[in-house]
């Protein structure tokens, strides 16, 4: 198989025989890991089964604690979904050229985390076969309803956006024949890459990358406000909106950095995921680290100054009682470690953006479970004994099962597509040529009108 796949990509360009390759030759290291996610997901699934079978009771969600893992992984992963968007499209808007190596991947995460975000509220209900209600009995002034559309929405943008720049290469592997011509053929829409055909792409794609942001920035927005819309501790504040946008970002950086790693390992990808491209990325992280804190301490301040009893209660629960532990790992996840490493130009390296990115998730995700988790347990009205939540073990696996699913299909999609866009490495190879000579141009002096010299 292996020599096969050499033979068929022998006469190619650097570029494509390069990057062409994942889709034609399987490692066994891939099929051992492939094969154990599998497992994990079946038996994710088969908890769900059990779950569904005989009711929530199977889970460790109780009266106050209705929202538990599920409702953190659904934060958590449409956060990370923001990958792909704000950071691709924002770099295409301003024509970052470094932005080439990465957009791919950053938009595959978006699309296909957004998915498993969305089910984690369908697996929160005690009866999936009702999740219709939230449409068929609409009620416009719920924030539900308005997380529904605004997901909906952003699916369907990120989709497109993620589409239509693989034509390109799509068509590419029509073309070559190297691999299922008859769905590539399909795929490709009949895009030939004509003069014409890419001035209109190119134009396509600059509208889309506009258009995404602001759908980005709403769908977290909108998540901030499903719990600052409510009058329980903690939750009933203006920062929410931006604060989960920010968190979004954060994570979504995080989860680039981390994939590019591993990517860049797995598929020999040095020359595409360069140093300079860990360097950006690690600044974009020291700048989030310190823009995190700046909300945390803000929130967490006014509810301090205010002195409110049921604030003060879910307050000390995160500082010094029994959440101590998740929310001071959080704060050394999500700004000690990174602003360590970030802040200085030795460790902003593969290895060090790499730990850094892991920091990062494990604390954006401790940072959803100490917004829902303190403040169910301790609601507003006056109790006798606080409440607890303890996850079940069929929680821990339906979380572990949406994480390895979404692995398992990140890793299957690069099996499909070029997981760096080889006509934007082209064209960028093409444009530097004439970057060099514009920019060297400005610098020279203009030539001397030699007639008019002349003439005088």
């Amino acid at each position: 198989m292996r020599q096969d796949a050499d033979a068929l990509l022998a006469n190619l360009p650097p570029d494509e025989r390069v990057l062409l390759r994942p889709l034609l030759v399987t490692s066994r290291g891939f099929r051992v890991t492939a094969a154990l996610l599998g497992a994990v997901t079946l038996w994710g699934l088969f908890a769900y089964y059990l779950q569904v079978r005989h009711g929530l009771g199977r889970t460790g969600l109780n009266r106050p604690e209705y929202w538990g893992i599920y409702i953190i992984c659904f934060v958590f992963f449409i956060g990370i979904s923001h990958a792909g968007t704000l950071i691709s499209a924002i770099l295409r808007v301003s024509k970052a050229e470094w932005r080439r190596s990465i957009t791919r991947s950053a938009e595959l995460i978006t699309v296909l985390v957004i998915g498993f975000g969305a089910i984690q509220p369908i697996i929160d209900l005690g009866r999936p076969d009702r999740v219709l209600n939230v449409m068929l009995h609409a009620q416009l002034l719920s924030p539900l309803l308005w997380d529904v559309m605004s997901i909906g929405l952003y699916f369907m943008a990120c989709t497109i956006y993620l589409y239509v720049p693989m034509l390109p290469d799509l068509a590419l592997i029509r073309d070559l024949g190297i691999k299922a011509p008859r769905l590539y053929g399909f795929l490709a829409a009949g895009y030939q890459d004509t003069p014409p055909q890419r001035a209109r792409l190119e134009k396509v794609i600059g509208v889309l990358s506009i258009v995404v942001i602001p759908i980005a920035v709403s769908v977290h927005t909108v998540i901030g406000w499903i719990f600052a819309m409510t009058l329980r501790p903690m939750w009933h504040s203006t920062i929410f909106g931006p604060y989960f946008v920010m968190g979004a970002i954060y994570s979504g950086i995080a989860a680039i950095l981390v994939a590019m790693v591993i990517l860049r390992k797995a598929y020999g990808l040095q020359e595409y995921f360069k140093d300079i491209h860990f360097d950006y990325l690690g600044r974009l992280l020291l700048v989030f680290s310190l823009l995190w804190f700046y909300f945390t301490f803000a929130e967490y301040l006014t509810a301090f100054y205010g002195g409110e009893p049921a604030e003060m209660r879910a307050f000390w629960a995160k500082i010094s009682g029994p959440f101590a532990v998740p929310f001071w790992t959080m704060v050394a996840g999500c700004f000690v470690i990174p602003l360590a490493l970030m802040s200085r130009r030795a460790t902003r390296t593969t290895k060090g953006t790499f730990v850094a990115g892991i920091a990062v998730m494990i604390g954006m995700w401790l940072e959803r479970y100490n917004i829902v988790v303190p403040t169910s347990v301790n609601p507003r009205w006056e109790i006798e004994s606080i409440g607890h939540y303890l996850p079940s073990w069929v929680e821990f696996s339906i979380m572990a099962a949406t994480f390895s699913g979404f692995i398992l299909l990140y890793m299957l999609a690069t099996k499909f597509i070029p997981i760096v866009s080889i006509w934007e490495i082209k064209e960028g190879r093409e444009e530097s040529v004439k970057l060099v000579a514009d920019r060297v141009a400005t610098y020279l002096p203009n030539e001397p009108a030699v007639a008019a010299e002349e003439s005088s």
